[in-house]
């Protein structure tokens, strides 16, 4: 592998990895939102890698890049909670509020902020050999 594979490797990880801290600080945003219906409620999202669909559906993947291939909605139950003096609630008295784990956001913000700052390293650390290699030719 090239030192410029790598930088596409390692770009693609930090592009990668900012959608998912994205959409985990949407989760966490979010998370104490009520809505008066199921259909209206916020519900948990999470990215989809491709190396992770490429597992899921036993393919191999010759590419050496890294990409986000769609978010998709948690299918956890939404809390629904018995609140009938609530402005929002329903006609049996219940609000919905978000199947977001506020704790499971953190934790996943802090593995994808890590993730972030290696594949940043690993640029550096190219881009560092790439000068080297660079300097000896002179």
């Amino acid at each position: 592998m090239s030192l410029f594979n790598i930088f596409n490797v390692s770009g693609s990880g930090m592009s990668a990895q900012s959608v998912r801290l994205n959409t985990t600080a949407s989760n966490i945003a979010n998370a104490d939102s009520v809505s008066s219906s199921v259909d209206q409620t916020y519900k948990s999202r999470h990215p989809i890698f491709e190396a992770e669909m490429a597992k899921a559906t036993s393919q191999q993947n010759s590419s050496h890049s890294v990409s986000v291939k769609g978010i998709v909605e948690s299918d956890k139950p939404l809390l629904k909670e018995f609140s009938p003096d609530h402005p929002m609630a329903d006609g049996d008295g219940f609000i919905y509020k978000p199947n977001v784990n506020v704790m499971e956001e953190m934790a996943d913000m802090i593995s994808a902020s890590r993730s972030y700052q290696m594949n940043v390293q690993v640029a550096d650390a190219a881009k560092s050999m790439l000068q080297q290699t660079l300097r000896m030719g002179k």
